[in-house]
């Protein structure tokens, strides 16, 4: 669907499921994330079988798989709203393959996508602010602070302050202009 030099963004598929569960299964990747770790192998067959009907086009959730050399190392998910104008997204990268720059590449190959071919205004995302790498992936894309919501979240029995940012497409435009 969307290929970049290392890696390939794709739907998920039922092989996907062993190493899925895996990452999704250790804690400092599941601690800022709606799941509890462990991620069951059931679990991941079934919640993968899902990912894989889904359509990048429609509005609502669309999980894409990261992929290297054929391997799955993680997943981006896209929350496109019912305009077909707007999105909110997120990632998970299995640890092994966190601080090489697969996110980073990966977010940005999307990115690149919702904004020139699907012509996307705005791409959101928010994370609890105590994901420092995340907000700073987020920030090096030349997403934008836009907010600091101190204890808002109920999130995995404490409250959490959370981070929002934002990027709209002229600014990614003239991102990429000045680059």
């Amino acid at each position: 669907m969307i290929t970049t030099a290392r890696l390939e963004l794709r739907h998920f598929r039922p092989e996907d499921a062993e190493a899925f569960a895996a990452y999704r299964s250790v804690p400092e990747v599941a601690r800022y994330q709606s799941w509890e770790a462990p991620f069951s192998l059931d679990n991941a067959r079934t919640t993968v079988a899902g990912f894989a009907t889904g359509d990048p086009l429609a509005p609502g959730w669309f999980q894409y798989a990261i992929d290297l050399d054929g391997r799955l190392i993680g997943d981006i998910g896209l929350n496109t709203a019912d305009n077909l104008m707007q999105a909110d997204l997120g990632f998970t990268l299995a640890p092994a393959y966190q601080g090489k720059g697969y996110a980073t590449e990966a977010v940005g190959a999307l990115l690149e996508q919702l904004f020139t071919e699907r012509e996307l205004h705005r791409v959101s995302a928010e994370c609890d602010a105590r994901n420092v790498t995340s907000a700073r992936l987020l920030q090096r894309l030349g997403f934008r602070p836009e907010g600091f919501r101190p204890e808002y979240s109920w999130f995995k029995n404490e409250w959490t302050d959370d981070l929002l940012f934002g990027l709209l497409r002229r600014d990614w435009r003239s991102a990429r202009t000045a680059g």
